[in-house]
């Protein structure tokens, strides 16, 4: 059976570098790098007493995994914006109780360009944020910032398909 439903004569996994996530409508600006999208369900052990000597498991709780976005610095102050709505500098009172969750919208594209699937994280809001990377006059690096984000769970965005490749 083909790995691709719609390009059966695509062999190659799609790349990890041709990404995009949105929130509120708006693209990331600036972003390089995201850690894996991740979901972990606990394992129950138990043994029933006077039964044999088997450990039987059982699914527990399952946790989704924070993922860390970071992004080139630039003048963009969209991840401080929505970090200021979860921890707001000016105390609790400027804190947005509407709107510090969001919905994420994460999506993979091919080498043209194309989106090919998209995972939707729900509930998610700013847990860290780093305004600032360690600076070093020495280094030949990009500034980067990092934004910490916790959810709630996500789902694949059943609604896109795999686009015809030429």
């Amino acid at each position: 059976m083909p790995q691709f439903a719609t390009n059966s004569h695509r062999l190659d996994p799609y790349k990890n570098f041709k990404f995009r996530v949105k929130w509120d409508g708006r693209a990331v600006a600036g972003l390089s790098k995201m850690s894996a999208l991740k979901r972990t369900t606990e394992v129950i052990e138990w043994r029933e007493a006077g039964g044999p000597s088997i450990v039987r498991k059982l699914p527990g709780r399952t946790k989704f995994e924070p993922i860390t976005l970071e992004a080139g610095l630039t003048h963009d102050t969209q991840f401080m914006e929505w970090a200021d709505q979860v921890n707001h500098p000016q105390g609790d009172a400027a804190m947005s109780l509407k709107n510090y969750r969001k919905e994420v919208l994460i999506s993979v594209h091919n080498l043209q360009g194309a989106e090919v699937m998209a995972f939707k994280l729900k509930r998610a809001w700013v847990s860290e944020f780093q305004a600032l990377p360690e600076m070093d006059a020495n280094a030949n690096a990009v500034a980067i910032v990092t934004l910490k984000l916790e959810m709630e769970g996500f789902e694949r965005d059943g609604d896109i398909q795999e686009p015809a490749e030429s």
